[in-house]
């Protein structure tokens, strides 16, 4: 998935922090939710702004930073 199009880093919103298009929801939010036992359904119904397409982002986005952690480290 091409999570770019929906994770936005903007310097002056939640200091920096991935958030999903533009909004103040940061990916790590989504991702505490989901690791919190939250089903996709409870967060979207909490958060009637955010879509399946944006958690699916989010989970990319960690993927896809995971996967430079790993390469950096190696």
């Amino acid at each position: 998935m091409d999570y770019t199009k929906i994770i936005t880093i903007e310097t002056g919103k939640r200091c920096g922090k991935p958030c999903i298009r533009g909004m103040r929801i940061t990916v790590t939010d989504v991702l505490e939710y989901l690791a919190s036992g939250m089903t996709v359904q409870e967060i979207l119904n909490d958060f009637p702004e955010l879509t399946e397409e944006d958690i699916r982002a989010c989970l990319a986005f960690a993927a896809a930073r995971e996967k430079r952690l790993v390469a950096a480290v190696a």
